[in-house]
């Protein structure tokens, strides 16, 4: 059955693996670097409180056998492990079951943080890396040809990816359709970067050019997708440029480069080489039997689940980022249906007054990622993923995102707890913990030109309101 198989797609196989590899290496690294703090046994909204009241159906993970902070270390290091081997070619180097077992380690790893990860993974691309890595397992490695059935699969999860996006925004915010978006969203978005500034002040008609390109990228393009080549190269190509625009102008983790690594197993690279006359080498093998036949039980799964995000697409008010099952298989995606018009910062601040006052100094508390300094330019940060910050821009949009851990997030800081406080750029109490820690709300916009010549800030900013009052060390 050589139609199963596509000898000329192994070098965009080659590609998306080792890519998504390296994806699966930043979130493990993520999630060692991050956990202690925020889903440790101490910390923020702890796992084994988690799994005490969720059961193993709805969320399997293996932290439901058993959880220590000692485990969790072990499983993301473990997976961090895998994910550079295979990067590094392990899983092309070892027979095609070898390869199968050691991206289905990356997925089962992975799952198992992401089930009891609860706000914090709460994002679109941890089920993206979760459903692309499952079909990764399917595409065979350097031995064999690419199954053809699975190739469709990624060009199925890509269209759902960008047509679930573009379909978000069309319905939802009516400056997607009147073409204004851009006139806040460089602004407004979670985390700007260091080019983000310079993309707000890009003038008001390119602003709108750049929303109906994403309209044309994200509602016609994917289309283009399922056709022959070399149409589906190009469809690909505009995907891989509007992503590329997109990780220049912002912080997303590593949403936009799932998206171009899917998009480049699309591209027909043996038709490339020849265009700049370069060699690709001689085509890989036809696939075992055994493996044609798990590409087809994997395509008839996929087939059978993408009921629900089929059915979500043509609803009136589709969900976004849903996943409708607990392995997080075929998806629902989509982002930014709404865009904030003006950015609010929660701004934490700490005294070691004992008894706070009109002459109180406030020390403030300096994240990694998110606004704070105003003279602080924005950092790059994607493709790695600052979970704390980001759940504190969503937390200046409402006090109800923070509730779960916001106030115990006050508290680690009264006591200076070292884990937590790893999640900062900076500690303005190193040598005791403050006696009072407060956080305020306030305004930010970026400087116009003038304002960054006389000042140097890349931020104006104005106090808005008190977010959560002066809370004492002994008091909590």
């Amino acid at each position: 059955m050589h139609w199963l198989t596509d000898p000329g797609h192994g070098p965009g196989r080659l590609v998306f693996q080792r890519g998504l590899a390296l994806t699966y290496l930043v979130g493990f690294v993520v999630a060692a670097n991050q956990f202690r703090a925020l889903l440790g046994s101490g910390g923020l909204t702890p796992i084994p409180a988690y799994v005490r009241r969720v059961p193993f159906r709805l969320a399997p993970s293996l932290f439901h056998l058993h959880y220590s902070d000692r485990c969790f270390a072990t499983v993301a290091w473990a997976g961090a492990a895998v994910a550079a081997a295979v990067a590094g070619g392990a899983a092309d180097a070892v027979p095609l079951w070898a390869s199968m077992v050691l991206w289905a380690v990356l997925w089962l790893l992975y799952l198992s943080i992401v089930n009891v990860g609860q706000v914090w993974y709460g994002f679109g691309w941890e089920s993206l890396l979760l459903e692309a890595g499952l079909l990764a397992a399917f595409l065979g490695n350097a031995r064999t040809a690419p199954p053809t059935l699975v190739l469709w699969l990624l060009r199925w999860l890509l269209f759902r990816l960008e047509f679930g996006a573009g379909l978000i925004k069309i319905r939802g915010d009516r400056c997607w359709r009147d073409l204004t978006c851009l006139y806040y969203h460089h602004e407004t978005q979670p985390m700007p970067n260091p080019l983000s500034r310079y993309f707000h002040h890009l003038p008001r008609p390119l602003h709108r050019v750049e929303v109906l390109a994403n309209h044309v990228t994200q509602l016609v393009v994917p289309f283009g997708l399922f056709t022959p080549q070399p149409y589906a190269t190009v469809a690909a190509a505009i995907v891989i440029v509007t992503q590329l625009w997109l990780i220049v102008s912002g912080n997303f983790a590593w949403l936009n480069w799932i998206t171009v690594l899917l998009a480049a197993s699309v591209v027909d690279w043996r038709a490339v080489a020849h265009l700049v006359h370069l060699s690709i080498g001689p085509s890989p093998a036809a696939e075992p039997r055994w493996h044609q036949v798990l590409a087809v039980a994997v395509t008839l799964l996929v087939v059978s689940l993408s009921y629900w995000p089929v059915r979500n697409l043509v609803s009136r008010r589709p969900r976004m980022n849903a996943s409708f099952n607990a392995f997080h298989l075929v998806n629902t995606y989509g982002a930014f249906g709404s865009v904030s018009k003006r950015r609010y910062e929660v701004i934490v601040e700490g005294t070691d007054d004992a008894e706070p006052g009109p002459r109180t100094v406030w020390r403030e508390y300096e994240f990694k990622g998110k606004p704070g300094d105003v003279h602080r330019r924005p950092p790059q940060v994607a493709p790695y993923h600052l979970r704390l910050d980001w759940m504190m821009w969503f937390a200046a949009l409402s006090v109800g995102y923070a509730e779960p851990w916001f106030v115990r997030f006050v508290a680690k800081l009264l006591e200076n707890d070292r884990a937590t406080l790893r999640l900062l750029r900076r500690n303005p109490f190193p040598g005791a913990p403050p006696a009072f820690v407060r956080a305020r709300l306030f305004l930010y916009r970026f400087t116009t030109r003038e304002e960054r010549r006389r000042t140097g800030a890349w931020w104006h900013r104005e106090p808005i309101v008190e977010y959560c009052p002066p809370i004492r060390r002994d008091a909590r």
